[in-house]
This record gives structure tokens, sequence and C-alpha cells, in this order.
């Protein structure tokens, strides 16, 4: 018995296949080679199209099948990750209406604000546990106030994991995680937010039908099935947005269990059994894939929108690849002889209040940094980044012990990776995990090849442990050398 596991990331798709009874990983396909383009037509926009997504999702399943390495016909359900809060819209005959507003676009933050302002702080906060900000329900508010004509024709809206299971199955649904992704859930009547449908003048009828996190969304329809070399009628039976999905993979289901990715953005996860809000909205509350009712699990997100894309727009400028990068970084001291960088490039970032403050290199001397230090000093402001925002999670009472991670991404590198442990003071697991991975493993789960999460999970193992050393007080010298500069500059 397989599983197919599919993650709609911003730059590419991956796609896994699982043995379910062995949850070995038997084959991956990341597709396109080249990272995908995000569009910005104005300043702090950023848009994709979900019909390339859907190009790209069918020929990465391609590719997989290519591989000969398993029998396409043998895969029983689907599970898809993806990038959060993100809006797609569509009209009754599934047909896309625009592209997507992407979780990294700013375009709607005035509006959210006044949402959060109207509809009363200390509501939202109470109910929907967040300001609507920049997320989902203020982008189609944007769309609705500024695009009439398209919003006159929106028969359903959508997160892109909904989108990409409408495609394979011709249904749609969401889920209560999604729609509290999208500040439209609240968890204390356990319902869509009459709060924010009524401000924004919504019709419920827009808002998908909505199922548990693990259960059916759809068959998978008999074209797609021809198209992709499936079988016709298999359930896409778990989907879950891309930071939910990677705490799935490294087992983080339970209160006080962390996560944490460095892809394009950087994100840390904590799962906590509290209605958790910040009062200024900086890290954000949603609900985890186990949550319900009689036993609540949130997961508490921080987000830095400026992570792996600045160190890759550094890759792009140099045109020298990620391991030389990594390997004359590691050549230069902590510190980077004084340079230093504000990775904040990406959009409004939330843990400045959903302000746009640009990236920035500060306190170059040409005559001594060179492009060692340039590599060395952005993976170190990356890392600062998420040492400012986990405080502001420690000042809400989420207290890290150990942070787990998928060896991927950033944490591939080993400059990255000992800045990251001894500027947080955390030490981290690292696991052999893939989003789409843990996809495949969620749709066993949901499709009832497993009795429970934990029974799915039952082999993962840790493959390092790195505790923080010696090094840990110079880098909270360098730490606070970098928060007063950025402090005095915003």
């Amino acid at each position: 018995m397989l599983l197919l596991g599919i993650d709609l990331g911003t730059s590419s798709i991956k796609v896994s296949v699982v043995h379910a009874e062995t949850r070995q990983w038997i084959a991956s396909v990341q597709y396109p080679e080249q990272e995908v383009i995000i569009s910005s037509l104005q300043t702090g926009w950023a848009e994709q199209s979900p019909e390339l997504w859907w190009q790209n999702i069918k020929e990465a399943i391609k590719i997989l099948n290519a591989s000969g390495k398993f029998d396409p016909k043998g895969i029983t359900a689907i599970g898809i990750a993806y990038q959060m809060h993100g809006l797609v819209l569509v009209n009754k005959k599934q047909e896309v209406l625009r592209d997507s507003i992407i979780w990294c676009d700013s375009r709607a933050v005035e509006i959210g604000n006044e949402a959060f302002e109207k509809i009363g702080e200390e509501r939202s906060l109470d109910h929907m546990l967040n300001s609507p900000g920049n997320f989902t329900a203020s982008k189609l508010a944007w769309v609705k106030k500024n695009e009439p004509a398209i919003f006159g024709k929106v028969d359903k809206m959508m997160l892109p994991g909904d989108f990409v299971s409408m495609k394979l199955t011709g249904e749609i649904t969401t889920t209560s995680s999604a729609l509290s992704e999208g500040i439209l859930w609240d968890f204390k009547n356990d319902a869509i937010s009459k709060d924010v449908m009524n401000f924004f003048e919504f019709d419920e009828a827009i808002i998908p039908e909505v199922r548990p996190v693990f259960s059916s969304h759809g068959k998978l329809s008999p074209e797609v099935a021809k198209e992709l070399s499936l079988k016709p009628g298999i359930p896409v039976s778990y989907k879950a947005g891309d930071q939910l999905n990677n705490a799935v993979s490294l087992n983080v289901f339970q209160p006080g269990e962390v996560a944490a990715t460095a892809g394009t953005s950087g994100v840390i996860y904590a799962v906590t059994d509290q209605l958790f809000a910040d009062k200024g909205s900086r890290v954000n509350a949603f609900a985890h894939v186990n949550h319900n009712q009689n036993a609540k699990r949130l997961g508490v997100l921080l987000c830095i929108n400026g992570t792996g894309i600045m160190n890759h727009w550094f890759k792009e400028l140099s045109g020298i690849e990620y391991k030389e990068m990594d390997q004359l970084a590691s050549q230069i001291d902590p510190g980077s002889e004084g340079l230093k960088i504000f990775p904040f490039g990406n959009g409004a970032e939330r843990i400045f209040g959903n302000k746009i403050i640009g990236a920035q290199v500060l306190d170059i001397d040409l005559n001594k940094h060179s492009k060692a230090h340039m590599f060395r000093a952005v993976q170190e402001g990356i890392v600062f980044s998420f040492r400012f925002g986990l405080d502001i999670m420690r000042e809400n009472g989420i207290q890290p012990v150990v942070i787990r991670v998928g060896k991927t991404n950033m944490f591939l590198s080993e400059v990255f990776t000992e800045a990251f442990v001894n500027t947080t003071n955390v030490a981290i697991e690292l696991y052999k995990s893939e989003g789409s991975v843990g996809a495949a493993i969620g749709a066993g789960i949901g499709a009832g090849v497993y009795d429970s999460p934990e029974e799915a999970f039952a082999n993962i193992k840790m493959t390092r442990r790195i505790t923080p050393s010696s090094r840990a007080d110079r880098y909270d010298e360098l730490y606070n050398k970098w928060k007063n500069e950025l402090l005095k500059n915003f």
C-alpha cells in the first residue's frame, strides 16, 4: 500500500511516495528545477498563478511515476501540504478568476488593521486569537473593494491546498485549521467567524464545506487519474498548511513540542493547549491538525518572511551555489567582522506590526569585507531574526527546551545551524524529514491506514542532536549589537 504526498511550496513543488506499512520513503521529486517566480506588480504585492501550481504538480507526479521505483496504481491515498494564507478565487465552473494573492503579499494590511479596530481588539483576540491583519480574510476584502467585477463572479474562496484538492477531485472543501489561518474561524464558538464575515459583508456561501483535516476531501476524478496514471476514486484524505504539516512530519502534536523551518520564510511553531493570543498579533495562533473543542491544540507560529529568500538573493547575485557559499562563510569568524544584515525584504513582517521595513546591509568596510563576509552575515542576520521573534514568544510564555527540524533548506548549512542553536540557546534535534513525506503519512492517517498520529510516526528517528556550545555567550553579544542597530533604525 502506497501513499502520495504533495507539498505546494512558494519556490517549487515536492512530491513523494511512501510505503504505508514501513513508512519508508520510496521516491521524491522536486519540480521545477528553477525556483518559481513571485509576481510583484506593485511594491509589497506578491502573486502566483494557481494554474501554474497545478501544471507543476502534474508534471512532478509524472516524473515521479517515471522513476520506476513503484507502481502508481498502488497509491491508495493522497495528502496535501501547502503555502499558508494565500487566496484563490473560483467561479461556479471552478475556473480561477485571478492570480493567488500569496502569504507574503502586504496590500491588505490597512484593511485588516481597520477590521481589528472596528470589531474590537479584545474581541478579535478573544475569539479569533489574531488581528485580521494581512491574512486571507483581509485579502478577500481587498478584492471586494478594489476588483468588484472579479468579486462579483466568485463562487468560492479557498486556501491554496483547497485549490489543489479541488483540481484532483472536483470537490471544494476546507478545514477549520485553514479558516483559522485566514482569520475566519471563531475559536470560542467553534464556527466560522460571524464577526469577520459581517464586518466585511461576506456571504457565508463563499466559504467551502468545512471538514476535519484528517478526512476525505473528495475522490480522485477519472480524468485526472487517467492523466496521472493513478487509480480513480482514491481519497484526498489530508490537507494542511505547510508549517502545520512540517510539525506533523516531525511528530509535533502535543503541548510543549516545537518545530522549526528555514525555507523561503522562517518559522518556529509551538503546540499549546491554551487559546493563545499575542496582544500585538506579532506571533499568531492557528488550529493545529489535531485541534478540537474537547482537546485544544493550537500552533503558535512565529513567521519571518525574509529568510531563505534573502539567502537565495545573495546566491543569485553572486552566481555561487549554496554549498560554496556555506564553505566560504565557514572561514569567517562569528560576527562577520562587524557586517550586519537585516533580511526583511519580503513584504510586511508580523513581528514588526505588519510594517514593511526592507532589507539592509550595514557597516560595510570596503577594505575588509569580502563575499565570504556577506555570506556569513546574511545567515547570521536570519538567525538573529529568529531570536528576535523567539523572544516575543518567550514574552508570551512559550519556552522551548528543544526544537525539532528537518535537515533541509537552511538547516543543511553548518554555519546556520551552529549560529541558530547558540543564538537561541535552545538545542535542536535534526530528522530526515520532508514536507511531502509528512503529507503522505498524513494521508494515511486520514484514510484510516493508521489508528493514530502516534502510530503513524512511531518509527521517526532523530539523526543528530545539537546543543548550545561555549560560543553561546559570543552569539548573544553579537545578537544584542544587531538588535540595538535594528531598533535604532526602526
